[in-house]
């Protein structure tokens, strides 16, 4: 028996005050307004980053930077994910989930409208001050729902959350470049149509401040970063390797997919189906392992889809839509049980802060090398063939560190 992890208790209507002493029972069932409340959050997650790729010829050319900083701007978020992500927990045991939450969305209004000011360093500090705040949503996120959301339903809220996130997700790649051309300031205000959701997601978490207070635990302190738990870092790794693949994919399947053939338009089509794709797999995962407490096989089964998909992707180039489709049916499934496991191997909402800001922090850290990694790999050997197949074997990782991560088990609590 692994001495970091305990074994779930059947607790599936969650009744009871949680470990933390805060803030009650949770109900039965989920109201419909927390529910709203929470997609409006992840509305909020990827909106703001995911049409900088399609704007970034636009970016270079109004602001004068050079392609390599339009590189580091891309990258730039994922460094600053990784860099944020261990202060959540802390922070939330001082000020109170809900609060942080509420201010997090605060500095992401600042955050967006900092960076559509006309100006280079507008432009970077902006992107850093909203990348911080959707690290804190990332994680705050995750804990809530542990708070909030009875067990039973901890996955099906998790996989919609993470459904409206790839929606908006995809929406604003679509969207952004059209906007950019119509809308007076041109990019500037394209990169800002998304900070209506922002607003409404304020709106919607600011009256759930009443009655939120810091965490009492017995122990008085926060929960601590489970650094010594093995399922922490089965988790973590999950986590870490999954995000590798969907940044990655972002990044540079357009690339791969014109330098085998496609045109700049069929490769941004096949981006889109990716993305459809991954939004489906992750919209129908609940309803396949509904009631299922053990999801060790259901990890290394979207694992080993991701892994088909880049085995496809350098060994049947012409089979490009069945590589783009198998990366969607895994990546979609495996975001939703990366989220879900932080919520469901913690035994409260502030020991699921802790292992969503370890598995965060180190999980954007590792996305963040992989489109780099797979630059580098690639000017060295003026293929993709390396890179993809190098991405495969990571797919295999990511298989083995699932079905550790997926066992109907909690990270224990340390002794003494």
């Amino acid at each position: 028996m692994n001495p970091q992890s305990s074994p779930i208790p059947r607790q599936d209507s969650a009744e009871g005050a949680p470990a933390d002493g805060r803030p009650g029972p949770v109900p039965p069932t989920v109201p419909a307004g927390l529910v709203i409340a929470i997609c409006l959050v992840a509305a909020n997650l990827r909106t703001t980053l995911t049409g900088v790729g399609t704007l970034l010829p636009e970016i270079e050319r109004g602001s004068g930077i050079t392609a390599s900083w339009a590189g580091l701007l891309s990258t730039l978020p994922l460094l600053t994910f990784a860099a944020t992500s261990p202060l959540v927990a802390r922070a939330s045991h001082r000020l109170g989930s809900t609060r942080l939450l509420v201010a997090a969305l605060g500095v992401l209004i600042v955050g967006t409208v900092v960076r559509s000011l006309p100006s280079v360093i507008f432009l970077f500090a902006g992107t850093v001050i909203l990348s911080a705040a959707i690290a804190f949503g990332n994680v705050l996120l995750p804990a809530l729902i542990r708070q909030r959301v009875p067990a039973r339903r901890i996955q099906s809220v998790s996989a919609l959350y993470v459904t409206v996130m790839g929606l908006m997700a995809a929406v604003s790649s679509g969207i952004s470049a059209p906007l950019a051309h119509t809308l007076p300031g041109s990019w500037r205000t394209a990169l800002a149509w998304g900070v209506a959701f922002t607003v409404a997601a304020f709106l919607a978490w600011l009256p759930r401040v009443r009655g939120d207070k810091p965490q009492t635990s017995t122990r008085g302190t926060p929960s601590p970063v489970p650094w010594r738990s093995r399922l922490a870092w089965q988790v973590t790794f999950f986590m870490g390797l999954q995000s590798l693949a969907f940044y990655t994919a972002i990044a540079w399947l357009p690339s791969i997919l014109i330098t085998r053939g496609m045109s700049s338009t069929e490769a941004g089509w096949m981006l889109f189906l990716y993305q459809v794709v991954s939004l489906a797999s992750s919209s129908l995962l609940p309803l396949l392992t509904r009631g299922r407490h053990d999801q060790r096989w259901e990890a290394v089964g979207a694992s080993a889809l991701v892994t088909a998909g880049f085995t496809v992707l350098f060994a049947a180039p012409a089979l490009s839509v069945l590589a783009c489709a198998l990366l969607g049916l895994g990546g979609g499934a495996c975001l939703v049980l990366a989220l879900t496991f932080q919520s469901q191997r913690a035994g409260s909402s502030g020991e699921a802060a802790a292992l969503a800001g370890m598995a965060q922090s180190i999980g954007y850290l590792v996305a963040a090398a992989g489109p780099l990694l797979l630059g580098i790999l690639h000017d060295a050997t003026h293929s993709w063939t390396f890179p993809l197949a190098l991405l495969a074997v990571l797919g295999i990782a990511m298989a083995l560190a699932g079905h550790g991560a997926g066992q109907d088990r909690r990270i224990a609590r340390p002794s003494g």
